[in-house]
């Protein structure tokens, strides 16, 4: 089965944070790399999106 893959908008969308602070995050390895799929086009797997939401929220929790 394919992997699905999102765009910025929908992992924005999602999580909740900014362009700014998806790429200040993943600099700093606390944000999923996206795919690249082009020259100037990425997205991000949705598992990988799913599997950071789901330990932000066991983070939470604690």
């Amino acid at each position: 089965m394919a992997e699905t893959l999102l765009r910025r908008p929908a992992v924005e969308a999602r999580t909740g944070l900014s362009r700014s602070t998806l790429y200040d995050w993943m600099k700093r390895g606390e944000f999923p790399q996206p795919v690249k799929l082009g020259t100037r086009l990425v997205a991000w797997r949705e598992s990988d999106i799913d599997a950071w939401l789901e330990s932000c929220e066991k983070r939470v929790r604690l």
